[in-house]
């Protein structure tokens, strides 16, 4: 089996994170693609505005009706700092057989030199660049090729906002996401 792996915060997931899993799945021939929401993100000092479980709980209904995009909450459960490696590592462990891909946004991937124990990354899964317009894809090693993406006009920072705010999040995260951060009034500390 061809399993994509596609980390994140997720806070929240939005149509853009589904885009981008769902053409890389097409493009790379993926039976799956797991959605790993990070627990705690190295890079991220400020934090997670939603808990983990929380997170977690917004993807889940994010992918409930899709193809090929699973939840997988392996990150949470472990806790602490979320380390690619180490997932990788546990990945490998849990499906010996299976090809696994990391997909890695072209901005992100610039930073993969300074990832914890990056150089075994490239040991445990074939790392892939999701391009979009706008975006150099850095030149190093490591990657074992690029996928264009289609480009969605949407972030994560901007839905919290709009949340803060009580708009609409109509077109930017699935509806029963909506619901959820309606319900649950998340992100209304973030009002400006």
């Amino acid at each position: 089996m061809r399993r994509g792996i596609f980390g994140g915060s997720f806070d929240p997931p939005h149509v853009g994170h589904l885009g981008v899993a769902r053409a890389a799945a097409a493009a790379l021939d993926l039976d799956i693609v797991h959605l790993i929401p990070a627990y705690q993100q190295p890079f991220k000092n400020q934090g997670h505005v939603a808990n983990a479980e929380q997170r977690a709980e917004m993807v889940r209904l994010a992918v409930a009706d899709t193809e090929r995009l699973i939840l997988d909450e392996r990150e949470i459960r472990r806790g602490g700092i979320s380390y690619t490696v180490e997932t990788l590592d546990e990945l490998r462990r849990t499906y010996p057989a299976d090809e696994l891909t990391l997909l890695v946004g072209a901005d992100t991937a610039a930073d993969l030199p300074s990832w914890y124990e990056a150089e075994r990354i490239p040991e445990l899964a074939d790392i892939v660049v999701l391009t979009r317009p706008g975006v150099d894809i850095p030149r190093q090693s490591g990657f074992t090729r690029s996928v264009d993406v289609p480009a969605f006009d949407v972030s994560a920072t901007e839905i919290r906002d709009r949340a803060g705010r009580g708009e609409s999040l109509t077109g930017v995260v699935p509806d029963p996401v909506e619901a959820y951060i309606v319900a649950n009034q998340l992100y209304r500390q973030e009002t400006k």
